[in-house]
């Protein structure tokens, strides 16, 4: 089916257009997963939340705002991809799925996150990115088994301390935010494997070298005067990566070191990491 004739159906509400949308999808695929992403559709057609043994489902890059309440019966979902919609805020049915373990998000229109966010304690994989979103709420702080948090491209200006209690969160991308000086509760996350601040306002960066499980650190495109020290064997992507521990100077002036490597981002936007077993 054309995309063009899908946008025109996907305005239909009856059920009979909203199936067709789903391309005779009416059993439960043997494998747990189904895959709606790109379908045009403005809601999730109710069938879909039969699938009492549902695992996988994947509704990125659709047109959706809401979801029904029936979703709940998915009880047995660990993975469920909401990003590039049209969300102004998430919907509170997605808070009952308690086996989730990755939740994409990113690429809506996000502000703030519910309270009820608290309730998925076996999320280990959060996608916030691309939204709207000025601070990082709370909530994310109470996901105990959380450990990768991407909010890039967002509109941070800092982290709340209350970061440190994710002592499982082992990698957390925040390129692209307003951050005017490096978050310091990061400086007390000991377990951090990789730290992705590209992209900010940051001008000047404390010492990573006390961080004993740190892999990786990028912090190109940043307006800073040093490179961050770090312990042996920790990988730098930015400018005077290569130095140790502070770039090279000449007449007081700081001289520009180009990197040949590209600095290593995130995945792709609408490429997800392969999912981990819950």
């Amino acid at each position: 089916m054309g995309n063009s004739l899908k946008a025109i159906v996907a305005f239909v509400p009856s059920n009979k257009c909203q199936k067709y949308l789903l391309e005779d999808l009416e059993e439960m695929p043997v494998d747990k997963m189904v895959d709606l992403s790109g379908r045009q559709l403005r809601r999730l057609p109710l069938h879909i939340c039969s699938f009492r043994e549902l695992v996988k489902l994947y509704l990125s890059d659709n047109n959706l705002n809401h979801l029904p309440p029936e979703l709940e019966q998915l009880q047995n979902l660990q993975i469920l991809a909401l990003d590039f919609n049209n969300f102004k805020a998430l919907p509170l049915v997605v808070c009952t799925l308690k086996q989730l373990c990755i939740l994409y998000l990113g690429n809506n229109k996000l502000c703030s996150l519910p309270l009820e966010l608290r309730l998925l304690q076996n999320l280990k994989t959060l996608w916030i990115e691309s939204n709207c979103l000025q601070y990082l709420p709370e909530v994310v702080c109470e996901l105990s088994l959380l450990k990768t948090l991407h909010a890039g491209s967002n509109a941070l200006r800092t982290l709340p301390p209350q970061l440190q209690c994710l002592q499982e969160l082992r990698t957390i991308w925040l390129s692209g935010n307003l951050l005017s000086e490096f978050p310091p509760v990061l400086l007390n996350m000991p377990f951090l494997e990789v730290i992705d601040v590209d992209r900010n306002s940051i001008r000047f960066f404390p010492s990573l070298a006390h961080l004993p499980g740190l892999k990786l650190v990028i912090y190109d495109h940043n307006p800073c005067r040093n490179a961050p020290k770090v312990a042996k064997g920790v990988r730098r992507v930015g400018r005077w990566s290569e130095e140790t521990p502070e770039p090279r100077k000449r007449s007081g002036a700081v001289i520009d070191i180009t990197l040949d490597e590209k600095p290593l981002l995130p995945p792709a936007a609408k490429t997800k990491p392969e999912a981990e077993p819950c």
